[in-house]
C-alpha cells in the first residue's frame, strides 16, 4: 500500500542552507539571480506558438507576474492557485494541517507542490485546447495535436522552473519568488512606460517621426512641437502613478494596535497590530482575476459566434458585460468633455460602474478571506492565548479578546476592503502608468520586503546601504 505521506515528504525540492542565518550579501545574490533568470525566461518565445489570444489580456498577466506567448506564459498563477485552494480547506476546517510540527510541515509542502503541479499542467492545457495559445499549423501541416501538446509540454517546464525559482527564493533569498516575481513584472512594466524610446512597433522613436512608449519621452516632445494636449496626457499619467504610489504606502503603513500583557510576567507587555488595510492586497488580487477572468471568457465566447458576455473592438471591450466591467480614461474623457462640451454620460456611468464594481466585489472579497483563512475575531483570540497573552485588567478568557477584537476586525475588513478596491480602481481609471492591481500589489509586496530586511539585516549590510534603508550609522 501506497504511504501518500512518506510520499508527500519526498519529493524533489530545494536544499535548505546548513546554516540557520544567512547573511545579508548571500540572500541578495541568490535573489538577484533569480530574478534575472526570471526575465531571461520570459524572453523565451513557445516553440510552435501560432495565435497568441492571451496578449490583450494585460491585467491578468501582472497579477500571474506572466508574460504570455513565452516560456512563462503561466507565471506564478498555477502556485497561487495551490496555495489559496490549501489556505482555504485549512481555514474552513474541511483538511487540517498540523503545520507545527515538521512532519506537517513537509507534509503540507509536499501536498502544495502536488497540486502546484496539476494546476501547471490543468492551466497549461486549458491555455492551449480552448485557443488563448494556438500551435502554428504551418509548421507542422497534419499534426496539429502532436504540436498542442508540445506546447503543453513547454508550459510544463517553464511551470516547474517558476516553482522551483521560487524554493530559491523561498529558502536562500528575501521573501519569497512568488512576491519577487509580481514586483519584477509591475517593476518593468511601469519603467517601460516612462522611460521607454521606443515606439509600440519596437523601432526608435527618435527621427522616425512616431511617438514612444515611455510617457516622460512623451511629455517633453510634445512640449517641443507644442502639442499641448499630449503633453498633458502624459503628465496626468505619470502624476496619477505617483499619487497612487504614496496613497498605498501610507495606507499600508496605518494600523490600530491593541495593548496585551503576559499574564505571568507583571509589568511586560506587547502591543498586537492590526493593519488597516487587514486583508492585505488578497481582496483587489481575486477581484482583478476575476474581472480579467470575466474577459478572458467573453473573448473566447465571442470567437465562438456565442457573444454571452459582450463584444470587443480590438482588444477594447465595447458592449455587454465586459463593457462595464471595464475601467475608461476618465482624464482623457474629461479633457474632451470640456473642450468640445459635450458630456460622455455612458462613459462616466460605466466608470462608476467599474469603481462600484471594485469596491463592492472587493469588500465582499476581504469578508470572505477573514472568514474563511483564519483571520477571524475567534481565530485570532485563540492565537493570543496560545502566546500567553491577555488584555491589561481582563481576566484571561478567549471570550473577553474576542469580544475586544471583534470591534476593530470587522470595521477593517469593510473600510480596508473598500479602500484597496478604491485605490485600484482609481489608478485604471486615471490612467496610470500600470494597472491599479500591479501598483498596489507592487507596494505592498516592497513595504513588507523592506520591513523584513531591517528587521534581519540591519547590521550586517554595507553602511552606504544601511542609511537608506534608515539605520543608524
Amino acid at each position: 500500500m501506497v504511504d501518500f505521506k512518506s510520499l508527500l515528504s519526498n519529493l524533489p525540492e530545494v536544499k535548505r542552507p546548513l546554516q540557520k542565518n544567512i547573511g545579508f550579501k548571500e540572500k541578495l545574490k541568490w535573489t538577484l539571480i533569480m530574478l534575472v533568470a526570471f526575465f531571461v525566461l520570459s524572453l523565451i518565445p513557445l516553440y510552435g506558438l501560432g495565435q497568441n489570444s492571451l496578449q490583450q489580456f494585460e491585467q491578468l498577466s501582472i497579477i500571474l507576474g506572466a508574460t504570455f506567448g513565452s516560456l512563462l506564459s503561466l507565471g506564478i498563477g498555477p502556485l497561487v492557485t495551490a496555495s489559496i485552494v490549501l489556505q482555504l480547506l485549512q481555514g474552513s476546517g474541511i483538511v487540517k494541517f498540523d503545520t507545527t510540527t515538521h512532519e506537517g510541515r513537509a507534509f503540507f509542502q509536499g501536498l502544495q507542490k502536488v497540486l502546484g503541479v496539476f494546476f501547471i499542467i490543468f492551466e497549461g492545457a486549458v491555455y492551449v485546447l480552448m485557443g488563448g495559445l494556438a500551435p502554428n499549423a504551418a509548421l507542422a501541416p497534419g499534426s496539429y495535436r502532436t504540436m498542442q501538446l508540445m506546447l503543453i509540454g513547454q508550459l510544463l517546464v517553464g511551470g516547474l522552473l517558476v516553482m522551483f525559482m521560487d524554493e530559491v527564493v523561498s529558502k536562500w533569498g528575501f521573501g519569497s519568488g512568488i512576491s519577487l516575481f509580481i514586483v519584477a513584472g509591475v517593476a518593468l512594466q511601469i519603467v517601460v512606460r516612462a522611460f521607454s524610446p521606443l515606439t509600440s512597433i519596437g523601432t526608435w522613436a527618435l527621427g522616425t517621426g512616431g511617438d514612444p512608449v515611455g510617457q516622460v519621452w512623451v511629455f517633453f516632445k510634445s512640449i517641443m512641437s507644442g502639442n499641448l494636449d499630449t503633453a498633458f496626457f502624459a503628465a496626468a499619467a505619470i502624476i496619477a502613478t505617483i499619487i497612487v504610489f504614496i496613497i498605498s504606502v501610507y495606507a499600508q503603513s496605518m494600523k490600530v494596535e491593541i495593548p496585551l500583557s503576559f499574564g505571568r510576567i507583571r509589568g511586560h507587555g506587547i502591543r498586537w497590530p492590526l493593519k488597516f488595510l487587514y486583508t492585505s492586497n488578497i481582496p483587489v488580487i481575486l477581484m482583478a482575476a476575476l474581472v480579467a477572468n470575466i474577459q478572458l471568457w467573453a473573448s473566447l465566447l465571442e470567437s465562438w459566434g456565442r457573444p454571452i458576455l459582450g463584444t470587443f473592438t480590438g482588444n477594447v471591450p465595447s458592449s455587454g458585460v465586459v463593457a462595464w466591467l471595464y475601467g475608461p480614461d476618465i482624464v482623457r474623457t474629461l479633457y474632451y468633455s470640456f473642450t468640445s462640451g459635450v458630456f460622455e454620460w455612458r462613459i462616466f456611468m460605466q466608470a462608476l460602474a467599474y469603481g462600484g464594481f471594485f469596491v463592492l466585489g472587493s469588500i465582499i472579497f476581504s469578508i470572505f478571506w477573514v472568514q474563511t483563512s483564519g483571520m477571524s475575531a475567534q481565530t485570532q483570540s485563540k492565537q493570543i492565548m496560545a502566546s500567553g497573552l491577555q488584555i491589561p485588567g481582563f481576566r484571561r478568557d478567549p471570550r473577553v479578546i474576542e469580544q475586544l477584537l471583534s470591534r476593530y476586525i470587522m470595521p477593517l475588513t469593510v473600510m480596508g476592503g473598500a479602500a484597496i478596491g478604491l485605490l485600484a480602481a482609481s489608478a485604471d481609471l486615471l490612467g496610470a502608468l500600470s494597472r491599479g492591481t500591479g501598483i498596489l500589489l507592487a507596494v505592498m509586496i516592497v513595504y513588507q520586503l523592506y520591513e523584513h530586511i531591517a528587521q534581519e539585516h540591519m547590521m550586517d549590510m554595507h553602511p552606504a546601504l544601511r542609511k537608506i534603508m534608515g539605520g543608524n550609522e
